[in-house]
């Protein structure tokens, strides 16, 4: 069954002096003011579409590589991963770069590093990113 999620951004005014806000519709968690500024110079006072971005490859990836540690019969304890998504003005997003540190026993650092890869290349947010490089660094804690 497909499911379709949606979030809705309300703007105001020129790309510059404008803002809006973006809202999480499918699960109302909620709404996050959203400028150039914060942007293109790094104003921490509202979100990005980068960083919302950041926030679907972080969660997704994390979501793919606990199914396949599981499935191989290695469930992890904890997996924690952070996404740098890189914005440039007059360029786009230039890159995604995954951290990601977790918590499973039996498991050796080269198989892990595997399922990270793996988890990489094949969760849906990895593939919708596909025009971009994604990096990663694994590591077992």
């Amino acid at each position: 069954m497909a499911i379709t999620s949606e979030s809705t951004t309300v703007w105001a005014g020129g790309l510059i002096d404008g803002s809006g806000t973006v809202a999480l519709d499918s699960s109302g968690q909620g709404e996050f003011p959203v400028n150039w500024k914060a942007r293109s110079e790094g104003a921490a006072s509202t979100t990005t579409p980068e960083e919302l971005l950041a926030a679907a490859h972080s969660s997704c990836f994390s979501m793919a590589l606990s199914f396949a540690l599981a499935n191989a019969g290695h469930a992890p304890e904890r997996i924690q991963t952070t996404a740098a998504v890189t914005f440039e003005a007059g360029k786009g997003v230039l890159g995604s770069h995954l951290l990601v540190s977790a918590r499973v026993p039996g498991l050796s650092e080269a198989e892990f590093e595997a399922f990270a890869d793996d988890a990489k290349a094949n969760c849906p947010i990895s593939q919708a990113l596909a025009g971009i490089p994604i990096t990663i660094e694994a590591e077992l804690a």
